[in-house]
């Protein structure tokens, strides 16, 4: 069975992914008092490539899909938070010393199936890479959520996110998504993955009922994004780049 309070921000953010224009080719908003943030991780190029291979599927599947592509680049988030602004380089030093003390950087992955969930009465389906919740992955959310704790305000209004003139809007589910996130999105509740795209009922059942070959990973980065409508990552705020070993 799966937990519909961890995929309720999913589908909503691979829906709306649909739609989305590169943020590199448009303006923000003035900044706010508050900022809302994702926490998350860069795979390496072995997830990257199932990713993309999956994400290609889904496309011939369903064409109006969404493209894994410089605008959105497969991710496993840990946290989402409004943080205050004026605090921001107090996050990313929080964040910097746990990712050192937690070995973010060795730290090994597996990705176990595919999964997702029905998007309401669309009869579309979003689809991601599950991938395995170890201890040591629950501990990085759980390090990471306190480390930002004494910078993170309770609530806050669209001025946090990320938007653009032609896309001016942040919907109420998202803004209380953020606010919530504690703890519906961490500790028992936090689901691991890196979303891969969208499809119809149909391919989708097709695709989660073969047989899936589980595969290691690492992470070849994190990053601080401020977060845009609907969950998605749109503008990176901060990253730390790791050595992933054999390559250079």
């Amino acid at each position: 069975m799966l937990n519909k309070n961890r995929y309720a921000i999913l589908v909503a953010v691979v829906l709306a992914a649909m739609f989305i224009a590169p943020a590199a080719n448009a303006t923000a908003v003035a900044p706010s008092a508050v900022t809302a943030i994702d926490i998350g991780l860069q795979p390496d190029a072995t997830m990257i490539q199932h990713a993309r291979a999956a994400n290609a599927r889904l496309l011939q599947s369903f064409p109006k899909g969404f493209t894994l592509d410089a605008s959105h680049l497969p991710h496993l988030t840990l946290l989402q938070r409004y943080v205050y602004a004026a605090h921001l380089s107090d996050v990313y030093a929080a964040a910097d010393k746990v990712f050192a003390a937690d070995n973010a950087d060795t730290m090994q992955l597996t990705a176990v199936k595919y999964a997702g969930e029905a998007w309401g009465k669309t009869g579309l389906y979003a689809t991601v890479i599950e991938v395995k919740p170890t201890p040591n992955l629950l501990k990085l959310q759980r390090d990471l959520l306190a480390a930002v704790a004494p910078y993170t305000a309770s609530s806050g209004t669209s001025a946090a996110f990320y938007t653009t003139q032609a896309e001016p809007d942040i919907n109420q589910p998202t803004l209380d998504y953020v606010a919530a996130y504690v703890p519906k999105a961490s500790g028992a509740n936090f689901f691991p993955h890196v979303t891969v795209g969208v499809t119809t009922a149909t391919y989708f059942h097709k695709m989660v009922a073969e047989p899936f070959t589980s595969f290691a990973f690492q992470a070849s980065a994190a990053s601080v994004y401020q977060l845009g409508n609907n969950g998605t990552a749109r503008k990176e705020l901060k990253k730390w780049s790791f050595a992933i070993e054999g390559l250079p």
